[in-house]
């Protein structure tokens, strides 16, 4: 019998999961761990679902191949060992000690390496990300232009997200890059399943987990046959029902600093 899973990792926002949400995500094919890549509050949440799932692959949106590589050879009980060891901190990521509960938790499952280089980021900034990402480029959609609606919802936001310190005109490369780390995610996801079985959980910001337009949406198209669910792990005072994710969960703020800040006049 199937009981719920409590999340007794989470002490500021502990919630104890329905059974139809647990069996839903436990017989998930991929499961996408979403974040505030700041929070430790989401990474202690994130490890406390892998221990659950026992997942044979793990992508991190945070991670290259390479990082990787170093990663499934490394001893992980040093956290900032492995950070010093595979270059975390040039890669710009925030304190890996934050996430010091996900390596742990990884035990023997595979790491795989998600990140698209910078330079095809930039490219797919500049040429769009169909022309980066081709040949599979049609396969993750990325060859059909957005809904209108979606298009300038999503350059608002990376406007708001940019702290409008860059013209919103630029945003529309802000969004393809986007569209190509969606697809450089999903492609590595479908080929760890192929090569491992599920369950594969990805590790990654809430913008590529959310249902709508993030990866679900991109897998749905590249890998109808796999089933997905997606986890939102967000801050107060969000809603637990947010309809980007198949699954919200609510934890206290991180303290930090306005990253606006230096923009104000």
């Amino acid at each position: 019998m199937l009981f719920a899973l409590l999340l007794t990792a989470l002490p500021a926002a502990a919630r104890e999961l329905t059974v139809a949400q647990t069996a839903q995500m436990l017989a998930a094919d991929v499961v996408i761990l979403g974040e505030i890549h700041d929070n430790a509050l989401h990474h202690e949440g994130q490890a406390a679902l892998m221990a659950q799932l026992a997942p044979k692959v793990v992508v991190f949106e945070m991670l290259s191949p390479e990082m990787a590589a170093r990663v499934n050879g490394a001893d992980r009980r040093d956290i900032e060992a492995l950070g010093a060891e595979i270059g975390w901190a040039e890669a710009g990521w925030p304190d890996i000690a934050l996430y010091a509960p996900v390596f742990e938790a990884l035990g023997d499952a595979v790491a795989v390496g998600a990140a698209a280089p910078r330079e095809e980021v930039r490219a797919a900034f500049a040429e769009g990300a169909a022309a980066v990402f081709r040949p599979g480029a049609a396969r993750f959609g990325l060859e059909r232009d957005l809904p209108a609606a979606e298009q300038a919802m999503r350059e608002q936001m990376q406007f708001e997200a940019h702290c409008e310190a860059m013209p919103l005109e630029m945003m529309g490369g802000m969004v393809e890059a986007q569209r190509l780390r969606d697809a450089a995610f999903s492609a590595a996801t479908l080929e760890a399943l192929e090569a491992h079985g599920g369950p594969v959980v990805v590790i990654t910001g809430n913008g590529h987990a959310r249902r709508d337009w993030g990866m679900p949406a991109l897998l749905a198209l590249a890998g109808p046959e796999a089933s997905v669910y997606s986890v939102g792990f967000v801050e107060a005072p969000s809603a637990e029902d947010d309809p980007r994710f198949d699954m919200t969960i609510v934890t206290d703020p991180a303290p930090r600093e306005d990253p606006c800040a230096a923009f104000i006049k």
